[in-house]
């Protein structure tokens, strides 16, 4: 799974990064959680790209309420094309959400021991995606959640789970409005983590209140 990640990048670089017109706003944050305002790319309808801040928690168009969102924090790739509350999304409404790194714990004997995943070079890079648009009684919520796929060799010691990342020569492939569903289904694979690293760290980014550099180390 993904519960639990971080972004600390300049607007600047995300802007020159994703090739946004604009620079995003967003709160950058060592230790981002769900139920939170996250950072997401998404493609307009002529096809340029911007910066978005979606709740991490998806809840469905059909949904009657909001109050089980954070259930839906993550969206298994093997059944997206299947599950009620996300075959509408992958066809119709995909998203990059952006990050320099996320956090898994493996567990122990005697406890659990963090790790921070992220490239080599600590560069940015996008999950895979996917948002809905929620209304209700004059209310309204934009939410996202974050596709999971089995864990390759560099994960399988850490967690048997892993968030889907986007390579970025296929960031306009994955937004793209008239992607056929097999073409995407083949982009939710785990060739980008060749480029990424497993790091240990400290029990100080266990507590989400926690969002310093010492989340890091």
């Amino acid at each position: 799974m993904c519960g639990r990640y971080n972004l600390t990048a300049a607007p600047e670089s995300i802007a020159e990064h994703f090739e946004l017109p604009r620079l995003p706003r967003f709160n950058p944050s060592y230790n981002i959680t769900p139920a939170q305002k996250i950072l997401c790319i998404v493609e307009l309808d002529d096809q340029s790209l911007k910066s978005v801040n979606l709740f991490w928690g998806l809840v469905p168009s059909w949904s009657k309420d909001n109050k089980n969102s954070h259930h839906l924090i993550n969206a298994r790739a093997e059944t997206i094309r299947e599950k009620t509350s996300f075959r509408t999304a992958f066809h119709k409404r995909r998203c990059l959400i952006v990050a320099n790194g996320f956090y898994e714990w493996q567990k122990l004997e005697h406890g659990k021991q963090a790790f921070h995943i992220h490239h080599k070079d600590n560069q940015l890079f996008a999950f895979a995606g996917l948002w809905e648009h929620w209304e209700h009684d004059a209310q309204t919520l934009y939410s996202c959640t974050i596709i999971t796929t089995a864990a390759t060799q560099l994960m399988q010691p850490i967690h048997e789970r892993m968030p889907v990342i986007i390579p970025i020569d296929h960031y306009r492939d994955w937004l793209n409005k008239s992607a056929g569903e097999d073409d995407l289904f083949q982009l939710l694979d785990n060739h980008a983590y060749a480029d990424m690293t497993t790091t240990p760290i400290s029990g100080y980014v266990n507590n989400p209140r926690h969002d310093d550099e010492r989340c890091l180390i």
